[in-house]
C-alpha cells in the first residue's frame, strides 16, 4: 500500500473524539486522534463511556466541526441517528459525525445512517483500501470548513445558558478578529464593566480564578474537584471555564485533553471551551483575553482560567485573574528551587498536590517558609498560610476541601463577589487512603526475590542430590566387587556420602528414596486422594480401540537422583507444588472444563440459550455476558443511545428478578452448577443479585417441600394486585394459574421453573426469620462460581470502570470479607483477567506479568486489611486469553507454578491457597471478520494448548464474534471444538502431555525469567498502582497492540486469510447470516418491568440507598448493605447512590 501524505487543513479544524456510551475498548480511538492530531488539527479527546448528550454539548461547546466516534458494542444506529437528531435540536446541525465500529456495523446499516445525514461511516474494508492515513485525510478534509466566520447577532443576545452563540464569538475572536473587530469591541466594554479593575461597584465583578502550575501536577483534576463543589455550593450559580493546552509546532495540531479528566463538567450550569496556544513557548493562547470577556458579556458568576504546563519564571496568568491558584508536587527538587518559582510571589493560594507522594510533609514546610520570606511573613503561623497539600484523584479528600473554602475566601475578598460559601469541611490534612501500605510497595520483586532464591537453592540441591547419586552407584558397584582391597575406598566414598547428605535438605531426601513407590502409585489401576476433605477415586488408565491401556499422567524415567529431585521441585506430578501440571492428581471424571457461554437480549432469552447449550451435560457451568448497559451499571431506558444497546451484545439484567429469570431451572447451590460473570464495574450489584437468587431457589424448594405456596400467593396479591401493579413474570412463558401448581408452560426445554416462584418477592417476606437465615448460610457455602470484579486490569486496558479506583478497590475487599465471614468457600470473589489485557493489544508476557502482578495487589491489599491468606487465597481466581504465540502453549503453567512458589514461600499460605486457578478464552483477537470459517481452525489450536495445560475451565470463542453476536449454530461449533479434543482426541486421555517436552522446558523458564523481570519493571515505578499513575501498564499494551497493527498491516506477520492466501475475491469483510440483536418487546418489557419494579419497593429502596451510602460513609461492610438493598433497589439506583459517597471513576488519556 502507498505512503499516504496527510492532508493540510486550510482551516483551524476543531474535531471532537469519542467512544461511544458504553464502549469499552479505546485503543482504537486513541490511534486515530493522535492521527488527525498529526494531521493538524486539534483534537478534543473525551475518552470511552460517553454519552450523545456529553458528545453533542461538548462539541457546541467548542465550536467543532466534526465529531469522531467509534462505537463497538451494538445499539450503533440509535446512537448515532439521536447524535445526528439531538445536534439538529440544538441548532448545530452543521456538526458533521463521522463513525466505525468494525465489522459489527453492517454495510447495510452503513447505508441507512449515511442516508441519514452523517457524514461517512468507515468500515474495515475502508482501512484496508484507503489506510489509516487516508481514512483520516477523508474526514479532516471534509470537516475543514471556518468557523466564527459569520455571525448572527450573537452579542445582543448573549446569555451564561446560550452556549451555541458564546462558542461562536470565541471563534470569531480566535480565527476572525479584525473581520469581527466591532462585535468584539462591544463585548470589551460590557466585560470591562464587570472586571476588577474598573467594576462599577465591587458586586458586578464577575471573579476570574486563574489556575497555573507545572505540568502533571494535576491542574485539570484540581479544576474538576472546584467545580464539583462549586456547583454543590452554589445550586443558582453558573461557571464558566476556559483550558488552555499547547499547539504542536511541527503540525499545528493540538491535544486538548482536559475534559477527559472532568465528570463534574456534565452539567447545564457548567460552560467549558478548551484553547489551544497556537504558538510556542507561551502557556496561554493570546486570545484568551477575548474568551475571558466573552464570559463576562454572558454573565457567569465565576470563570475559572486554567493555563497549560508551565516553567519556573512563567506567571503569565496574572495578567488574566482576579484570585490566581499555584499548583505544584512535592517533586519540586531541593529547597533552593523555590526560589525560583516567579508564582510563589503572586500566587493567592497555592496547593501542593498529590499529596501522597514521597516528602509531602517535607515539601509543605518548604512551600511555607518560602511563602513566608517572599511575602514577608514572618510571624504567621503556618496554619494560616494559604498553602494547602491536596490529593484530588481522591474523592471528597480533606485538603481539596480546605483549598475550595480558601478559594472562595479570597475571591470574595478581593472582588466583593456574591459568594458566601456553605461548604464544611474538616481540620483534617490530606491523607492518602492507601491501598497498599507505603512500606509494602517493594512486594513484586520481593515475589521475584523469593522465586529466584528458590530455584538457586533448587538448583544447588539437584547438584547436591547427583553427587550423591554418583557415591551411591560407586559405593554399590565396589559392594558387588566383594573385593577386600576396595574396602578402605568404600569407608572413604561412605563418609563423603554422609558428609555430604548433611548439605542435602531432609524433605528432598525423602523425594529421592520415595520415588520409586510414587511412581508405582501412577502405575495402579487405582488412585486414591483427598479434595475439599471428600476422597475421590479415579482410574489411571483409559483403554483405547486398539486396547491399549493409556496412562492419565506419565512420570519421568529418571534415575540421576539430581534430575528428579529438579523435576520434583520444578514440575512434579499434577496436584503436588509446585503445581506446573495442574493443580489435582487427576481431572474429575464426567466433568470437562468445557464453559457454556451467552447473553443476548433480556434474562428470558438467555436462559434459554443457557439451557440449549448444557442440555445433556452432567456439569452445568454458565459463563454470562451482559450488555453494556449493565457493565456500566445503568437502567434500561428509553433514552436512544441508552435504548439501542439493552440486550445487545449481552443480556441486560437490572434487577433481583432479573437474575433469577436469567438462572432459571439451574439449582445455583448443586455442586455440578457454576456460574460465570463477566462483569467489573458493578460487579458487587451483579454478584448480589446472584447470591440472592440462589439463596431464594433455596427457599423456593422450602416453601415448596412444606406446602408453604399460599403464603407466597398472599404476598404477591399484597405487593401487586391490591396496588395495580402487574406481577413480574418470565417472559414468553405462560405464568401458574395459581401458586400451588408451579409449573410454568411453554418454559425452554430442561428449565423446571426453579427460581420463578418468588419473582416480585423474597423468600425473606414469606418464611421466619431463622428458617430463612438458614437456608441464607447454607446457599452462601454451597454456590459455585465466579464474578469478574477485577477492578485493576480495567484501568489498565480502559474497559468498564465506573467508581473512582480506591473506592472500588475497597468494595473488593468488603466482598472478600463478606465471603470470609459467611463461609463462602466456593466462589471466587475475583477473576483476576488477562483476556482484557490481552484483547486491548498486550503479548502473552505482558498479559501474565501484568495479570499475576495484580493478583499479588489483592493479596497484599487483603493482608493489609487484616485478612488471612488461607481464607482469602482460595477464593481468588484468574482468566487468561489463549492466543496462538509460542508463549501460550505454557501460560498456565508458569502462572501456577510463581503463584505457588511466591505464596508458600513468601507469604505462607497453605496447599488450598498456593492453588492457581484459572480460566481460559481463547483469544477474541485472533477472530478476523475476513474468512471467518478460518477462525475455527485458531480457536481450536488454541483451545488444545489450554487443554495440554490443565486449564480449569475453557470457554472457545465462536467463529462469527467478529461481526456479530454468537448464534446458536456457531456457539454449538465453538463448544464442539473443546468437546471433541476431549473426547475423541487419544493423546488429549492424558492429562500432561507437556511435561518432558524440551520446547515447554524452554518456553516455560524463558517466560517465567520474563515476567519475574517485568515484576521488577513495575516495582521501579511504585508497585501496581504507581505504575498505574503514569500509565506505563496501559501505554505498555497500546505500543504492543500498535506493533502487532503494523506487523499485520505491511504482511510481515502473515495472517492466513487477512493479509495473505487470499481468496480471488480478496477475502472482504464477511457479513453475518444471522444477526443477533434484542427484539422491541425486550427492550420494553425490561423497561416496564423496571418501572413496575420501582413504584412497588418505592419505600424500601429509599431506605436501601440510604444504608448503602452510611456503610460507604461509615466504613462499614457495603457488601452487607448491597446484599439487602438489591432486593428493592435497581442496578442504577444503587449505582447512582455508590457515586454519592465514592466518586466517579475519572478517565486518563
Amino acid at each position: 500500500m502507498q505512503v499516504q501524505t496527510p492532508y493540510s487543513p486550510k482551516n483551524k479544524v476543531r474535531i471532537v473524539t469519542a467512544a461511544s456510551l458504553f464502549d469499552g475498548h479505546d485503543a482504537a480511538i486513541n490511534i486515530m486522534r493522535r492521527i488527525i492530531q498529526s494531521t493538524g488539527c486539534e483534537v478534543i479527546h473525551l475518552g470511552h463511556d460517553r454519552s450523545v448528550e456529553e458528545v453533542v454539548n461538548c462539541a457546541i461547546q467548542e465550536d467543532a466541526q466534526a465529531i469522531a466516534i467509534t462505537s463497538y458494542q451494538g445499539g450503533h444506529t440509535e446512537y448515532f441517528k439521536y447524535m445526528y437528531d439531538l445536534l439538529k435540536e440544538k441548532g448545530a446541525s452543521h456538526i458533521k459525525i463521522f463513525g466505525g465500529g468494525g465489522g459489527t456495523i453492517l454495510p447495510s446499516e452503513i447505508e441507512e445512517l449515511q442516508n441519514y445525514g452523517i457524514a461517512r461511516i468507515y468500515h474495515p474494508d475502508d482501512g484496508r483500501a484507503m489506510g489509516l492515513q487516508g481514512m483520516i485525510n477523508d474526514l479532516v478534509q471534509k470537516s475543514d470548513v471556518p468557523t466564527g466566520y459569520q455571525l448572527n447577532g450573537e452579542v445582543g443576545h448573549l446569555s451564561a445558558n446560550d452556549h451555541g452563540s458564546i462558542a461562536r464569538l470565541i471563534s470569531a475572536a480566535e480565527n476572525y478578529p479584525e473581520q469581527h473587530k466591532d462585535e468584539l469591541k462591544k463585548i470589551q466594554d460590557i466585560a470591562a464593566k464587570r472586571s476588577l479593575a474598573f467594576g462599577e461597584g465591587r458586586g458586578e465583578v464577575i471573579p476570574v480564578l486563574g489556575i497555573t502550575g507545572t505540568g502533571g501536577s494535576g491542574k485539570s483534576s484540581m479544576v474538576d474537584e472546584i467545580v464539583r463543589r462549586f456547583l454543590l455550593d452554589f445550586p443558582d450559580k453558573n461557571i464558566g471555564i476556559i483550558s488552555v493546552d499547547p499547539s504542536k509546532r511541527k503540525t499545528g495540531g493540538a491535544l486538548l485533553g482536559d475534559r477527559i479528566r472532568m465528570n463534574s463538567i456534565r452539567n447545564p450550569r457548567v460552560y467549558m471551551r478548551s484553547l489551544a496556544t497556537r504558538q510556542s513557548n507561551l502557556a496561554l493562547s493570546k486570545h484568551v483575553a477575548e474568551a475571558v470577556a466573552i464570559l463576562k458579556a454572558a454573565k457567569f458568576d465565576l470563570i475559572i482560567l486554567e493555563t497549560s504546563g508551565i516553567g519556573q519564571s512563567d506567571t503569565e496568568i496574572m495578567d488574566h485573574s482576579d484570585v490566581a491558584l499555584y499548583i505544584m508536587t512535592p517533586e519540586f527538587g531541593a529547597a533552593t528551587q523555590l526560589e525560583k518559582i516567579d508564582m510563589l510571589d503572586f500566587a493567592d493560594v497555592v496547593a501542593i498536590n498529590k499529596f501522597d507522594k514521597r516528602g509531602s510533609q517535607d515539601a509543605l514546610r518548604d512551600v511555607r517558609k518560602q511563602y513566608k520570606r517572599n511575602h514577608q511573613l514572618w510571624d504567621a503561623e503556618d496554619d494560616s498560610l494559604p498553602v494547602v497539600g491536596t490529593i484530588a484523584s481522591q474523592f471528597n479528600d480533606p485538603g481539596t476541601n480546605e483549598l475550595y473554602i480558601k478559594l472562595i475566601h479570597q475571591i470574595a475578598e478581593k472582588t466583593g463577589a456574591d459568594l458566601k460559601s456553605a461548604f464544611f469541611h474538616t481540620n483534617e490534612m490530606s491523607e492518602k487512603i492507601f491501598i497498599i501500605p507505603p512500606n509494602r510497595t517493594r512486594y513484586l520483586s520481593e515475589i521475584s526475590e523469593n522465586n529466584r532464591a528458590y530455584d538457586k537453592w533448587a538448583n544447588e540441591q539437584a547438584i547436591i542430590a547427583d553427587k550423591l547419586y554418583a557415591l551411591n552407584s560407586s559405593i554399590t558397584l565396589i559392594e558387588e566387587s566383594a573385593n577386600k582391597k576396595d574396602d578402605e575406598a568404600l569407608s572413604i566414598l561412605k563418609s563423603s556420602f554422609d558428609r555430604i547428605k548433611l548439605d542435602l535438605d531432609p524433605h528432598n531426601w525423602e523425594i529421592i528414596s520415595t520415588w520409586n513407590a510414587k511412581r508405582a502409585l501412577y502405575k495402579n489401576a487405582e488412585y486414591k486422594f483427598m479434595v475439599r476433605d471428600k476422597e475421590v477415586r479415579i482410574q489411571t488408565h483409559t483403554e483405547s480401540l486398539s486396547h491399549q491401556m493409556i496412562p492419565k499422567v506419565v512420570t519421568p524415567s529418571y534415575r540421576s537422583w539430581g534430575d528428579i529431585l529438579n523435576w520434583v521441585l520444578q514440575e512434579n506430578v499434577p496436584g503436588e507444588f509446585p503445581y506446573t501440571a495442574g493443580l489435582y492428581p487427576f481431572k474429575r471424571e464426567g466433568e470437562d472444563p468445557a464453559r457454556m457461554f451467552a447473553g443476548e437480549g433480556g434474562p428470558e432469552r438467555t436462559n434459554k440459550r443457557f439451557h440449549y447449550v448444557s442440555h445433556g451435560l452432567p456439569a452445568k457451568r454458565l459463563s454470562t455476558a451482559f450488555d453494556s448497559v449493565t457493565l456500566y451499571g445503568n437502567d434500561p431506558d428509553h433514552r436512544p443511545d441508552i435504548y439501542g444497546k439493552v440486550g445487545n451484545s449481552g443480556v441486560s439484567i437490572c434487577c433481583l428478578d432479573d437474575a433469577k429469570k436469567l438462572y432459571s431451572g439451574f439449582d445455583l447451590a448443586d455442586a455440578k452448577t457454576s456460574v460465570s460473570m463477566t462483569i467489573n464495574g458493578p460487579a458487587p450489584m451483579l454478584l448480589a443479585f446472584f447470591m440472592n437468587a440462589a439463596i431464594d431457589q433455596q427457599c423456593e424448594k422450602h416453601i415448596k417441600e412444606n406446602k408453604l405456596e399460599k403464603e407466597v400467593e398472599k404476598k404477591l396479591k399484597s405487593k401487586y394486585d391490591d396496588n395495580g401493579l402487574q406481577r413480574p413474570k418470565y417472559q414468553s412463558a405462560d405464568s401458574p394459574i395459581s401458586i400451588p401448581n408451579t409449573q410454568y408452560s411453554n418454559l425452554p426445554e430442561g428449565n423446571d421453573s426453579l427460581g420463578l416462584m418468588l419473582i416480585g418477592i423474597t423468600g425473606e417476606e414469606v418464611l421466619p426469620k431463622d428458617v430463612y437465615e438458614k437456608i441464607k448460610a447454607y446457599t452462601l457455602s454451597q454456590v459455585r462460581g465466579t464474578v469478574q470484579a477485577d477492578i485493576l486490569k480495567e484501568d489498565q486496558a480502559q474497559n468498564t470502570c465506573i467508581f473512582s479506583t480506591e473506592f472500588a478497590l475497597r468494595l473488593m475487599g468488603d466482598v472478600q470479607e463478606y465471603f470470609i465471614e459467611k463461609k463462602v468457600r466456593n466462589f471466587y470473589s475475583v477473576s483476576i483477567s488477562g483476556y482484557h489485557i490481552a484483547e486491548a493489544g498486550a503479548n502473552p508476557i505482558t498479559q501474565l506479568a501484568f495479570t499475576l502482578s495484580n493478583g499479588f495487589t489483592y493479596v497484599e491489599y487483603y493482608l493489609s486489611r487484616g485478612m488471612d491468606i488461607n481464607e482469602f487465597g482460595p477464593n481468588l481466581s484468574f482468566f487468561f486469553s489463549n492466543g496462538i504465540d509460542p508463549e501460550y502453549a505454557v501460560i498456565g503453567r508458569v502462572a501456577r507454578r510463581i503463584w505457588s512458589k511466591a505464596l508458600a514461600k513468601k507469604y505462607g499460605a497453605n496447599a488450598r491457597a498456593q492453588m492457581l486457578k484459572y480460566h481460559i478464552q481463547t483469544s477474541g483477537r485472533s477472530l478476523h471478520a475476513q474468512e471467518i470459517d478460518f477462525n475455527d481452525i485458531r480457536t481450536t489450536l488454541q483451545a488444545l494448548y489450554a487443554i495440554y495445560d490443565n486449564c480449569n475451565s475453557l470457554h472457545t470463542n465462536a467463529y462469527d464474534e467478529a461481526i456479530t453476536t454468537p448464534t446458536e449454530e456457531s456457539v454449538r461449533r465453538a463448544m464442539a471444538i473443546q468437546l471433541i479434543i476431549n473426547k475423541e482426541l487419544g493423546l488429549a486421555k492424558n492429562e500432561n502431555p507437556l511435561q518432558g517436552s524440551f520446547i515447554i522446558d524452554e518456553l516455560t523458564d524463558l517466560v517465567e525469567a520474563a515476567v519475574l523481570s517485568e515484576f521488577d519493571r513495575i516495582t521501579e515505578r511504585g508497585g501496581v498502582l504507581g505504575a498505574m499513575e503514569t500509565m506505563y501498564q496501559r501505554s505498555k499494551i497500546q505500543e504492543e497492540s500498535l506493533y502487532y497493527e503494523t506487523l499485520k498491516h505491511d504482511g510481515r506477520f502473515p495472517i492466513i486469510g487477512v493479509n495473505t492466501f487470499l481468496s480471488s475475491k480478496g477475502s472482504p469483510t464477511i457479513l453475518p447470516k444471522e444477526v443477533i440483536r434484542a427484539t422491541e418487546e425486550e427492550k420494553e418489557y425490561q423497561i416496564s418491568m423496571l418501572k413496575n419494579l420501582q413504584a412497588a419497593n418505592a419505600t424500601q429502596s429509599a431506605e436501601a440507598l440510604k444504608r448503602v451510602q452510611q456503610a460507604a460513609i461509615q466504613n462499614q461492610n457495603m457488601f452487607a448493605e448491597l446484599m439487602e438493598a438489591v432486593k428493592s433497589c435497581s442496578l442504577g439506583e444503587l449505582t447512582q447512590a455508590m457515586f454519592e459517597v465514592g466518586g466517579q471513576y475519572r478517565r486518563n488519556m
